[in-house]
């Protein structure tokens, strides 16, 4: 679980789980993600938080994002020990072939004043399907 502590400064940011797909047996690749969590409030929970999925693959520098950011956000406080289900998914068609990526979680605060929040069981799942058995749409 990651605890996203109180006050936070807009733009923090924190990774709670990350997962690495192999897709080198695997031609023209699409990769579903989904993410899904559970997000409490051990003292109340009042802000923005923003998650994305970010994907780095061999031979790159710095992850990449995929897909929009989706968004959390509550305005009331939450109840002390209340709990939200967050999930979402997307889909990456946009890997060459004999790739091997990593895909993570970044949770953005967005809010100048955050009230506490935990997010547990923060779990990422790929699936991967070829979609074809050649492929000339890369030049990696």
């Amino acid at each position: 679980s990651v605890a996203i502590p109180a006050i936070t400064d807009p733009g923090s940011t924190f990774t709670p789980t990350s997962l690495t797909v192999n897709a080198s047996k695997c031609f023209n690749p699409c990769t579903k993600l989904e993410f899904t969590s559970n997000i409490t409030a051990p003292v109340g929970f009042i802000g923005t938080l923003s998650f994305q999925i970010f994907k780095q693959c061999r031979n790159q520098f710095t992850p990449v994002p995929v897909g929009p950011a989706f968004t959390f956000s509550r305005t009331v406080a939450l109840v002390v020990g209340e709990a939200s289900t967050f999930s979402f998914f997307i889909c990456d068609c946009d890997s060459c072939n004999d790739d091997c990526c990593t895909y993570s979680i970044v949770i953005t605060n967005l809010t100048a004043i955050t009230l506490g929040a935990t997010i547990n069981n923060a779990t990422l799942s790929a699936l991967t399907v070829c979609q074809g058995n050649r492929c000339n749409c890369c030049n990696c």
